[in-house]
């Protein structure tokens, strides 16, 4: 069942994004043009606090049109490691420096298309050092108790596929 990638060839690409068509021949011997989505890894991070909540952002996706919480998550920097992205992320999207950080997931959340890799860490804690350094990223920044996030995913206000993943993962290591 494994597909066999002849060539690759680029369609466009930026400081974000590299869009590909790659020659691949298929298990029963049919070749096809299969676009994908080459990115740079991403990191985040699930912050709870010790009074059971967790540190999540309000944003629009102007993609979907979509409005949804989200942990903080970003893209990990060239030379950077996914450990200090994570922790720079939070910082810059919500103004709170997290504790400690330890791995709690790896996804690949589009793997069918693309070869982003997400890089999830959890802390325990958080003090805040100021407002957000990047405003634009969120509407709102709250503290949301982690007994509300199944209500809050089967009403979708929580959509995105990583933030979907981490909480509920989240949720069996508390």
């Amino acid at each position: 069942m494994r597909w066999k990638v002849h060539s690759e060839e680029p369609l466009y690409a930026d400081r974000w994004i590299d869009v590909r068509v790659a020659d691949v021949e298929l298990p029963d011997g049919r070749h096809l043009d299969h676009r994908l989505i080459r990115t740079a890894p991403g990191a985040g991070a699930v912050v709870i606090d010790g009074r059971g909540r967790v540190l999540l952002i309000w944003r629009h996706r102007f993609i979907t049109d979509t409005w949804g919480w989200e942990v903080p998550i970003g893209k990990v920097e060239a030379g950077e490691e996914p450990v200090a992205a994570a922790a720079r992320e939070v910082e810059e999207e919500t103004g709170w420096r997290p504790g400690p950080l330890r791995p709690l997931l790896y996804i690949q959340p589009t793997s069918g298309i693309s070869d982003s890799e997400h890089h999830i860490f959890l802390a325990d804690s958080a003090r805040r050092i100021g407002p957000p350094t990047e405003p634009w990223e969120a509407e709102r920044v709250e503290w949301v108790p982690l007994s509300d996030i199944r209500r809050m995913i089967d009403k979708r206000d929580i959509v995105s596929g990583t933030s979907m993943s981490a909480l509920l993962y989240a949720l069996t290591e508390v």
